[in-house]
């Protein structure tokens, strides 16, 4: 389960990687364009994941402040391995 949660972070974070570059140096045509929606709408749909996250359990489970984040980054990736860490 370990390696699988990792994978899937990695592949979120390549997917980070393309939206940030897309900044930088934008993709021909209406592509940029679908990308910064595609940036948008992950960076929010992160956000309430973490908002709700520790607004539930933010008194009852002890993370780190990069646990916090993670989750704005990777989602229920890094959600899954908080709980894998805190429960085992």
């Amino acid at each position: 389960m370990k390696a699988l949660i990792l994978l899937a972070k990695a592949a979120i974070g390549f997917v980070w990687l393309i939206l940030i570059l897309n900044f930088f140096m934008p993709f021909p045509g209406k592509a940029a364009i679908a990308l910064y929606i595609m940036t948008a709408f992950l960076f929010i749909m992160h956000g309430l994941q973490m908002a709700i996250f520790i607004g539930a359990f933010g008194d009852k489970v002890k993370m780190s402040g990069w646990e916090k984040w993670s989750i704005l980054v990777f989602g229920i990736f890094a959600l899954l391995d908080i709980r894998r860490k805190h429960m085992s």
